[in-house]
């Protein structure tokens, strides 16, 4: 399309980039600060001379050194400077999120998950399928050739001399080879999780997926512990939800969050907590006595190496872990996040890797 007039770019804008009712008042009012206040050329042979001069010399261009001159804006146009403070990345406003992620999602990047449809969820959990979490490693008992180790690869070093006459002319170093850390993770699917409990089973289910990698293990619980590893490894998400949902018969109930804790230290999987990351996403409320918490977390601390515990309640101003249940927990936790809302989980992807750098 050609448009030419501006309610016809109106128009065209509008049915092309506008596919919400809500989003129609934003449309509108960017639309407005675009071009209301737009010059154009009237001289066209001054236009062309001004689009084929070079950058330091066309009204409106910014210069090598940042600097923006006379204008503004593009050669024949002049934006208002409010439209660029908006949008500069150096404003506090502005929120890291992916560019995968839709429009609409990026501007809600600080509501909480509660406010999402179950379509919003979906494609929340499509980037999280995509996204590259840097998990923590750990150091094995195999080596591999590096030329920055700290030990002397001998083999390796007689094996190259062969090429010298056996005279040894180069030092084959190594040093131990890293793999991702398993990862373990426990959503709390309670009745006071619920705004919550999809958006952390697609999170998990972004986990299960890595099987090769991270050889993840997955529990969901209420007043019962449950192992969701096979049916959430399903390449669909909908079916994997659907069947996570069928086998989970105790959701939206209560919470027995110390005894599903315990459970999970006793199942035959839980050898795979040694060493381990654990996720525990979960508000901290249990219906249980708070030492069965602590005895449970004092046990799980022993055999995993990082614990990181999320509780979309914290995001609230104010919070403190008044719940007996949370602050048993609390001095056990590596990492504690709201994890509530699409900054929140990019906040946590930070954490994690700033965790892996000093680690």
């Amino acid at each position: 399309m050609a448009p030419r007039s501006r309610r016809e770019l109106y128009w065209a804008a509008r049915l092309t980039l506008v596919n919400r009712a809500e989003d129609l008042p934003g449309f509108d009012s960017v639309f407005g600060a675009v071009f209301d206040d737009t010059v154009l050329g009237l001289d066209p042979p001054n236009l062309k001379s001004s689009l084929g001069a070079p950058a330091a010399s066309v009204p409106g261009v910014a210069t090598a050194q940042g600097a923006t001159l006379d204008g503004g804006g593009l050669p024949w146009t002049t934006r208002p400077t409010s439209i660029t403070a908006a949008v500069s990345p150096e404003s506090d406003d502005a929120v890291s999120v992916p560019d995968a992620l839709p429009s609409r999602l990026v501007a809600r990047a600080d509501e909480a998950f509660e406010t999402f449809d179950d379509t919003d969820l979906r494609l929340i959990g499509t980037w999280l399928e995509q996204a590259s979490a840097h998990w923590p490693r750990r150091r094995t008992l195999r080596r591999e050739p590096s030329r920055h180790g700290t030990q002397i690869d001998l083999r390796h070093t007689m094996r190259a001399s062969r090429t010298t006459g056996w005279e040894t002319l180069r030092l084959i170093r190594s040093r131990r080879r890293r793999r991702p850390r398993r990862v373990v993770l426990l959503c709390d699917v309670s009745r006071s999780m619920q705004p919550y409990t999809t958006i952390y089973l697609h999170l998990m289910r972004a986990a299960a997926l890595h099987r090769s990698t991270i050889a993840p293990e997955v529990f969901a619980f209420s007043t019962s512990l449950t192992r969701l590893t096979p049916v959430l490894s399903h390449r669909c998400a909908d079916v994997a939800l659907a069947r996570a949902n069928a086998k989970v018969t105790d959701r939206y109930g209560g919470t027995h969050l110390g005894g599903s804790v315990a459970a999970m230290l006793s199942t035959p999987q839980g050898g795979a907590l040694r060493g381990a990351m654990v996720i525990i996403a979960s508000d901290g409320w249990d219906s249980g006595p708070p030492e069965v918490l602590d005895h449970a977390m004092a046990r799980l601390r022993r055999r995993a190496e990082l614990i990181v515990w999320l509780n979309p309640r914290a995001a609230a101003s104010g919070y403190q872990p008044l719940a007996g249940s949370m602050a048993c927990a609390l001095p056990y936790c590596d990492l504690f996040l709201p994890a509530h809302s699409l900054a929140g989980l990019r906040e946590l992807f930070d954490r994690l890797g700033r965790l892996v750098a000093t680690r």
